[in-house]
This record gives structure tokens, sequence and C-alpha cells, in this order.
């Protein structure tokens, strides 16, 4: 279709805390952390009544009781935030067929095809905002844009409960006062540099040429700064049924610089990337590593299995070794990512035979391949019904819960 796209990004407000209000009325209009309060533990999300005192997603528990000791720390409940996750993303389904999942409570969609049939980019948003909340009774914060970086600004600055339209060609103006902060991988770390570069808002990286930014911070970075800035992101939504990977990663408030918290925080990741393979039926031959340093400098390592797999503790071995490659224990680490790619659908990974070991027959090689597969099957069957926390693998010193390593 011609003409510029319409890009809406949604985001429900404070997932996992207004579900549990909705659920408990005790709770509502009362500080809730969702997450625990151990040395070892992170919020996984809070209330707004909670963030009114500095408590943050990915902000260590301990931290987080010493800034709202009358906060009401929540184990989290994953199977019931991914069953009305399913809800929401439902109704995503009702408005277009390009919907690109971020996580369980946030998503790209691509509406511009459906303009035809629902309205403008605007209409379609409200509309979406009443059929969520009319659904789960709880509220999204959408953001319309002609871009996935600029629609998700926008959702992000009316929240709770925010519609915020950025129409085609006012993207700059749009961007320019806003802090320097709202680019995207712009953390503690990188912000002092740009600042004391003299910029602060994103109207003062606008005024800064390709080259001067290239020139001044590096080709990554310059490139980075001048493209989001600019309103310059082409991305296109991709829709999972069409991703040529999946992944997940986590920014860290704080950065880590322990080995075993580096490990705990992988596992956890191999397991989400795991377990969204098998529950759409795919295989990946090819494991990513991302990895972002304090200075914003971001490692990239990947390797090409000898099979397709879904098998998290698979796909953490490979992790494991990625990750000993390419750090050795410093600096820390601001982000973590794990990925898998050349993706294929789980029956055709079946059809397709594997050079077993040596030593061992093939046959054995795949009866152990169909045992371990149901034995992961059986253990997505208990976190369904019972929470992510339910079951974990055995042989790890360490192990981790939805809310960060134990």
């Amino acid at each position: 279709m011609a003409g510029p796209r319409t890009i809406l990004h949604a985001d429900m407000d404070a997932f996992y805390a207004a579900i549990e209000q909705r659920d408990r009325p005790e709770l509502r209009g009362k500080p809730v952390i969702v997450g625990g309060d151990g040395p070892r533990q992170v919020v996984s999300t809070c209330s707004y009544e909670a963030r009114e005192f500095g408590v943050h997603s990915a902000m260590p528990g301990v931290r987080a009781r010493r800034l709202c000791p009358q906060g009401i720390f929540v184990t989290p409940r994953m199977d019931v935030y991914a069953a009305v996750a399913a809800e929401v993303h439902a109704v995503f389904a009702r408005f277009t067929d390009l919907v690109e999942p971020l996580s369980l409570d946030e998503a790209f969609l691509d509406v511009t095809g459906s303009r035809a049939l629902f309205g403008d980019g605007p209409t379609i948003a409200a509309r979406l905002k009443r059929e969520v909340f009319d659904t789960t009774r709880l509220r999204v914060s959408v953001g319309v844009a002609t871009s996935k970086y600029v629609a998700k600004v926008a959702s992000d600055l009316r929240k709770p409960d925010g519609l915020v339209v950025v129409p085609p060609g006012t993207e700059l103006e749009f961007l320019a006062p806003l802090p320097i902060s709202r680019l995207w991988g712009i953390g503690k770390k990188s912000q002092p540099v740009l600042e004391r570069a003299g910029l602060r808002t994103i109207g003062d990286v606008q005024r800064r040429t390709r080259d001067e930014l290239v020139f001044d911070f590096g080709d990554h970075l310059g490139e980075h700064l001048f493209v989001l800035a600019n309103g310059l992101d082409r991305r296109a939504v991709e829709s999972e049924r069409a991703a040529r990977s999946i992944s997940h990663e986590m920014t860290f408030a704080e950065d880590l610089v322990a080995r075993d918290d580096v490990l705990a925080l992988l596992l956890q990741l191999s397991e989400m990337v795991g377990r969204r393979l098998r529950q759409h039926e795919l295989r990946g031959r090819v494991v990513r590593l991302k990895l972002r340093r304090p200075n914003f400098e971001t490692l990239t390592r990947q390797r090409k299995l000898a099979a397709a797999t879904a098998d998290d503790l698979e796909i953490y071995r490979v992790i494991r070794e990625l990750l000993d490659g390419c750090w050795p224990g410093r600096p820390g680490v601001r982000l973590l990512g794990v990925g898998v790619a050349e993706l294929t659908s789980a029956a055709a990974a079946a059809a397709v035979p594997v050079q077993g070991s040596l030593f061992a027959a093939p046959a054995h090689d795949a009866a152990a391949g169909g045992r371990r597969d149901k034995v992961l099957r059986a253990m997505d069957a208990i976190r369904d019904r019972h929470g992510e926390g339910a079951v974990r693998h055995g042989g790890e010193r360490r192990s981790t819960n939805p809310w960060g390593p134990d």
C-alpha cells in the first residue's frame, strides 16, 4: 500500500501488577510489587502506586523494600499472566495479521493494510484499547506512528491508559524536545557521555550530521543516534509465524558483575526461548548470544548446531560456551540476550537424519531425543498449570525464577 505506514505499539499498563489488583480487590490503590524482596531477586513489575516511591522493574528486591517499606510483594503467577496475554494478543489479531510480540504485555502492530476496513491509525488504536478493556478489564497504552521506534516512544509518554498519535511528517518535531534517555539503548553509562558532548535532548542530536555523530561516537553508536533521532527506523513488523529467529533479552538497571548471576539469567533466557520454540512447533539450528557492556559496546556470537533443537539445556550449553569465548568476567554486563535462528518446523527437523556419535547407534540417539522431548513437554504442561516456578531443570547448581536469579 502506497503512502506512510501505520504502526501501533501497544503496551499493557503495569501488566502483572494490574492483573493482581484486578483479581484481588484488596490490592487496588496499594503499592503492589510483583517479584521477590530477597538479596538475589528483582522486581518484575510494580503498580503505579509503587512507582511513586521510585520502584521500577529490574530493580533488586532489597532496594525496592527499602524505597517502599509498605510495598506488598506478590509472587508472580506466570500461568495466569500468560493466559491473560493470550486474550490480549487475540484482540490484536482482530485488527491485523502483522503482530510482532515483544513480550507477554507488549507488541507492535502494522495496521497499514487494515485502514480500509477499520479506519485510520487513531481510530484503530482507540477501538483496540476499548476491546482490550472489554475483554480483560485491563488498560493498554498505545502509540501510533510511521515507525516502530516512534510508536514505542509515543506509547510510553502518557501512561497509564494513554493514546499518543504522531502524524506522518511530524516525527522530528515530536522527538526534538524529549531527553536523550528516550533513545533506545541510552542508559546510565552512555547518557553522561552524550551530555558532556552537549547532547541533552533528541533535538540536540538532530542538529548533528551523521558524519559528526559517527566521528564523535564511533560507527555503531553514531549511526544508532542518527537513525533514531531523525525518525528513520525502517524496520518491518515481523509476525512470529514469519519470524526468522526467536529470542529473549533483558536489560539490567544495575550491571551484572558476578558470573553466577550472568549464568543464572542465561539459563532463564534459554528456557524462555526453548519454550516458545516448542509452543510454535519450531526448531532452530543457530544459537546466538547477545551481550552489552556498560560502555554500550554490544557483542554477538553464534554457533550452528549439527541438528535443529528446541531443548533448553542444549541451547544453554552452547550459550555458556559462547559466553566463555567473549566475556572474561569483566567489565560488567548491562544486557543479555539468547536467540535461536534458522528455524524449521518440528516435523521437518525430525525428518532430517543426524550424524550420531561414532560409538552410539542412531536408534539409541533417536530414542534418547524422543525421551528428552517428552520430558520438556511434560515440564511445559506443569508450568502451564502451576506456574513457571513449579518445575526446573536439574543438574544446575543455580536456578532462576520468573523475576530473576535465586
